[in-house]
């Protein structure tokens, strides 16, 4: 299959899928999120591919959903945001879920919905120039996929989450449990397909069986649930709005994303 907005190829028993749009730091439009849930069925479907990697292009990871895409033809209350919400969700939680080991090779900026789909990978490593962070906050939206205080306890994500802290350097993201293990700048792919094809060599029906026990672990603990509260909530203040989001967009729509950057900055 033809993609757009990724690459995926195989090594050995692992596959590859990268985020391809380095121009705009890999953003995950529609698109992209389409191609990412068709790349998962192939997987999910390939008996020959046992387990999957997703990196980024060019130095960075992802700086998460598409705004400039939002802000060109922003939805509109809640039945409209409710389909967008679900698709961004669903789609960062295809990794979480893919019966199958999954692992995010981290280099440069997974910030957003791109630092959730690292976090929603069974295992991440990280370059030792990734950056992981949540800035929503600062712009007026909220978190899609509130995976932080699952991985890294409340007192952290409280401090990332309210303060929209998007400059988490790797060796801190290792502490506080985002990521498993750092590796130099430009290694982070091949440590990952390492872990991978270690993974891949274990019986696919004993790894099968271990991740959906491990799952079904936190879910009894209530992940699922509560991710789907979080979700609702996000629902809320994106079709309520705020007047800090409808200031970005407009600046985003006509001075530019970098611009709007510049001022959701200049808010500290």
């Amino acid at each position: 299959m033809a993609y757009q907005c990724i690459t995926f190829e195989r090594h050995d028993a692992v596959g590859l899928v990268t985020l391809n749009r380095p121009a705009v730091a890999n953003a995950l439009n529609r698109t992209m999120l389409a191609e990412l849930n068709a790349v998962c069925d192939a997987v999910e479907a390939d008996e020959a591919t046992r387990a999957l990697v997703v990196t980024g292009a060019g130095g960075v990871f992802s700086s998460g959903f598409d705004l400039k895409e939002q802000a060109a033809a922003p939805p509109e209350g809640v039945a409209q945001w409710r389909a967008v919400l679900r698709d961004d969700f669903d789609t960062v939680m295809r990794f979480w879920h893919l019966s199958k080991p999954t692992v995010a090779a981290v280099r440069g900026p997974a910030l957003a919905g791109g630092c959730e789909l690292a976090l929603a990978c069974d295992v991440t490593v990280a370059a030792e120039d990734a950056r992981f962070g949540e800035p929503e906050l600062r712009f007026g939206a909220g978190i899609v996929v509130m995976l932080l205080p699952w991985l890294a306890g409340p007192k952290h994500a409280k401090e990332i989450l309210l303060t929209g802290d998007d400059e988490i350097d790797a060796r801190r993201a290792c502490e506080i449990g985002l990521v498993n293990r750092v590796v130099p700048a430009g290694r982070e792919v091949e440590a990952a397909l390492a872990l991978a094809r270690r993974m891949a060599a274990i019986e696919p029906a004993l790894l099968r069986r271990t991740k959906a026990t491990i799952n079904r672990m936190v879910r009894m603990m209530g992940f699922d649930a509560t991710l789907e509260m979080a979700l609702e909530q996000d629902l809320l203040i994106e079709a309520e709005g705020t007047d800090a989001k409808r200031k970005f967009l407009e600046i985003t729509r006509t001075q530019g994303l970098r611009a709007a950057i510049a001022w959701r900055d200049s808010r500290r």
